[in-house]
């Protein structure tokens, strides 16, 4: 009897045709390569809760926080040309408007946080379009001292309950109320951003970031489709910032702190620029170990910052990015 010949073949040779983007689906073992990270990402992030306590599944509440402001941080910056470091400006606009809501009008947190996302987003895209002209690290240090500036004005008007900041609000109904809300807001932004990238307004975004000028001498404004990116990162950082004051309860300058903007960039360092989904991989790594090293203070932020350094000098592509290519490489022998 003849030796049947054997080769090793790659699980998506058959798949892909021509591009990332395009794929040829004949069967639903094909089906399944291609949804299977998926489905693992989106059914692992929604049962995790249920292996945890109270205590870490408000460590999963803040870790969806920041991976909020991952995705509008890894969106601004690889789609839009836009290095943001105002993610501690979004979550302090968000929290401290829908406190405030609750605090002097009594609103259910159902109802201020809605509010105050929009809200906080149309402030915070205001008050950055004056800094739209400048790009690199221009943009980034405007941006990073904006929320510097709310801590000094709270601080020297006694505003909005000073450094005391204002306690006793309303919180979200249950504890399952408040996991599976931030999970939902985390894993729609992501399926919507990816949308969006894709769509002609994805296109020109990205036309924007790689020329700025062509894409005005075709007669398109830039500064109308940078202020809508910055509106949508904006949203999605606001959401987070009215989120976490009724998480807690409890709203001050600590929502301006500069966690809020360095944690985000290593959460999408650590996962892959430009993945979108590896900011939010990012994020559910980092803030488990930043909760373990809170007794060291500030000093986290020498953490972050070492990370950063290892990342971008060992594994710039991140982590998802890596697993992705070993995914797509991994080999079946096959009958000849």
């Amino acid at each position: 009897m003849p030796k049947t010949a054997r080769r090793k073949k790659r699980l998506d040779r058959s798949v892909k045709v021509r591009t990332e983007g395009l794929y040829a689906l004949t069967s639903w073992s094909e089906i399944t390569y291609l949804l299977l990270p998926r489905l693992v990402l989106i059914m692992g992030l929604l049962s995790l809760p249920f292996f945890l306590d109270m205590y870490w599944q408000r460590v999963l509440c803040a870790a969806g926080i920041y991976g909020l402001l991952a995705l509008g941080f890894d969106f601004l910056a690889e789609f839009v040309g836009l290095v943001c470091l105002g993610g501690a400006f979004f979550i302090g606009a968000g929290g401290y408007i829908s406190g405030l809501l609750n605090a002097y009008l009594g609103l259910s947190p159902l109802v201020c946080i809605p509010i105050a996302t929009v809200a906080g987003a149309v402030i915070s895209t205001l008050v950055l379009v004056p800094a739209l002209r400048l790009r690199g690290i221009y943009f980034a240090i405007v941006s990073f001292m904006f929320p510097l500036f709310a801590v000094y004005i709270i601080v020297a008007l006694s505003a909005f309950g000073g450094t005391e900041g204002i306690s006793a609000l309303d919180n979200l109904p249950n504890q399952w109320v408040e996991v599976y809300l931030i999970l939902a807001a985390v894993l729609v932004s992501l399926f919507l951003l990816r949308r969006l990238v894709d769509e002609d307004m994805g296109l020109i975004l990205r036309a924007i970031k790689d020329n700025d000028q062509a894409v005005k001498a075709s007669g398109i404004s830039i500064t109308t489709y940078k202020i809508r990116a910055v509106f949508i990162a904006a949203l999605i950082g606001c959401f987070g910032g009215a989120y976490l004051t009724h998480l807690y309860g409890w709203l001050g300058i600590s929502l301006f702190g500069m966690d809020f903007s360095i944690l985000p960039i290593a959460a999408t360092v650590m996962g892959g620029m430009g993945t979108l989904a590896g900011g939010v991989l990012g994020a559910l790594l980092l803030t488990p170990l930043s909760e373990a090293l809170r007794g060291f203070g500030q000093l986290r932020v020498v953490l972050y910052c070492f990370i950063l350094l290892l990342f971008i000098v060992y594994k710039p592509e991140g982590f998802l990015s890596y697993f992705q290519r070993k995914y797509h490489q991994f080999e079946l022998w096959e009958e000849v």
